[in-house]
């Protein structure tokens, strides 16, 4: 007589939801990750309010042309975004270290074991990432121009949610914000190193924009509006200016500079051993 044992323990398939699931449970259970949004959050509120409560129009740079690269805060959103660019980096290297992070600990290993295909492991932190700075990076911006709106109440360049662009340069931050958080992601999948990530975030971000001045004056007109840092900068900028793009074309180019990233980290994680 022949005894069939049946095993109880369940077999789970792989699934694109269950691997969301598992990111987003891998973020949220990292101290790093509640610290590090806790600190984007404040610099973008904090910075954008006290920049709005001692805002002077007498002050050098204030009484510029409005616009990316004109070099001055010349409206309430360029005033109360102040703190934006502190942001970025914050929202960036933590996207770095998400990515990153798993190389050098050694749980990438365990992670594409359970996740054999393994480009659903770079979907999934990309969307869990993006989406959670892309929220909390626009009610971010909202409560810094809220913030500042009381600074500037009474100066010539107030402006109220309703005037026209505000809602959009909003919105085009905190897109931007989620933009860079996808973008650490992928630097950190692509370069395996958070140290290099971080580097070349800051790098490309940053300084990358200001190198443009040690080009000709045609060359660097026609190059520096297509550089991610300055292409973002476009997003949520209220006035288009003659030297940048305007916000949608920015937004086009600045995600395809992370679609790009994306796509040759998708490409190593694929092709090379972790």
């Amino acid at each position: 007589m022949t005894v069939t044992t049946l095993s109880t323990v369940p077999v789970h398939k792989v699934t694109g939801r269950r691997v969301l699931r598992s990111e987003w449970a891998k973020f949220w259970s990292l101290r790093s990750s509640w610290i590090t949004l806790g600190v984007a959050l404040l610099l973008l509120i904090a910075i954008g309010a006290i920049a709005s409560a001692t805002y002077s129009p007498d002050a050098v740079g204030n009484d510029g042309p409005p616009g990316p690269g004109s070099g001055g805060a010349s409206d309430a959103i360029s005033v109360a975004l102040t703190g934006l660019t502190f942001a970025s980096l914050a929202i960036g290297v933590l996207g770095v270290l998400i990515s990153a992070g798993e190389y050098s600990t050694g749980m990438i290993r365990s992670t594409l074991a359970a996740v054999p295909r393994r480009l659903p492991v770079l979907w999934s932190k990309s969307a869990v990432f993006g989406a959670t700075a892309l929220v909390l990076s626009m009610i971010g911006a909202l409560a810094a121009f809220q913030l500042g709106s009381l600074g500037l109440d009474g100066e010539k360049i107030a402006l109220s949610l309703g005037d026209d662009g505000v809602l959009r340069s909003l919105a085009g931050a905190g897109l931007y914000l989620g933009l860079v958080g996808v973008f650490g992601v992928a630097l950190g999948a692509l370069v395996r190193s958070t140290a290099g990530g971080i580097a070349i975030l800051v790098g490309v971000l940053l300084i990358l924009s200001g190198l443009t001045s040690l080009l000709p004056n045609s060359w660097e007109d026609t190059i520096a509006p297509y550089l991610p840092g300055n292409a973002g900068s476009a997003m949520y900028a209220l006035h288009e200016s003659s030297d940048a793009l305007a916000p949608g074309a920015g937004l086009a180019v600045f995600a395809g500079w992370v679609a790009l990233t994306l796509a040759g980290a998708a490409y190593r994680l694929a092709r090379t051993d972790v």
